[in-house]
């Protein structure tokens, strides 16, 4: 059975890895992007010269038409959806300290990386669920290290996003598993990809790679992997577990 795949966020970085990595296991993928219409059309190129077949889909994962709009247009190209990668987000700007945040930029991240992953598993659920007449499927959730740390002194409410995905995880999993439907997470450490100047940091890699336990930042190619992994068959009996793709880092 081909795989019908969401990749969120699929335009760049850990996203556009795995919707490639995907493409080569000859999946259909709908490649979400918000902004970078040229940088998605290139995933989606690659992955039909791969093997797959492959649509990009512009939206806002924070706002609710653009996720319906998203599964409808996926329902219309491939038919019943088997896979989702919750990967969109935003890491909300410059590192910035706690008397630094405010309600608004506060909102914006709870917005897209909670309330946007909540709004696209519901969808999921809705199409997947054997209870629905759906045929099963696999959730995986891009969560963070800052989860498990809280990235104190830089990016705490970005953290505190992710540890609410941490959370939705684990209750998605045990509310959808007699449905069919699994629910992992994989939680990135350091990686090698422009989150870092999005969050006005360029030579974070450069910097704090070398730190790492395993002497170096992560690729998005790695973290693909595990995402890829826990859609397949192959992880056909873990549901609610996550894998720290983190090179050592705790």
């Amino acid at each position: 059975m081909t795989k019908i795949v969401i990749v969120t966020g699929g335009s760049r970085g850990i996203g556009a890895a795995t919707a490639r990595l995907l493409g080569r296991e000859h999946a259909a993928v709908v490649v979400n992007y918000r902004k970078a219409r040229s940088d998605a059309d290139a995933v989606v190129n690659d992955i039909k010269a791969s093997g797959g077949e492959a649509i990009a889909v512009q939206g806002d994962v924070g706002n609710e038409d653009d996720v319906l709009r998203l599964f409808a247009e996926t329902d219309r190209a491939f038919g019943p959806l088997t896979g989702l990668v919750n990967n969109a987000g935003i890491v909300g700007g410059a590192k910035r300290r706690i008397d630094a945040l405010t309600f608004a930029g506060i909102m914006e991240l709870m917005r897209v990386n909670v309330a946007g992953q909540m709004l696209c598993a519901r969808e999921a659920v809705k199409r997947m669920s054997t209870r629905n007449g759906g045929k099963g499927g696999a959730i995986v959730n891009v969560s963070s290290l800052g989860a498990l740390t809280g990235s104190p002194h830089a990016f705490i409410d970005y953290a505190a996003s992710k540890g609410a995905l941490d959370t939705m995880t684990i209750g998605l999993a045990a509310e959808v598993v007699g449905s069919g439907i699994r629910v992992n997470g994989v939680r990135p450490g350091l990686i090698d990809t422009d989150i870092h100047d999005d969050a006005g940091i360029p030579d974070r890699i450069k910097r704090f790679g070398p730190t790492m336990p395993i002497g170096r930042a992560g690729a998005p190619e790695e973290v693909a992997e595990a995402i890829v992994w826990l859609l397949s068959d192959k992880a056909s009996y873990v549901t609610g577990e996550f894998i720290n793709v983190t090179g050592g880092a705790r």
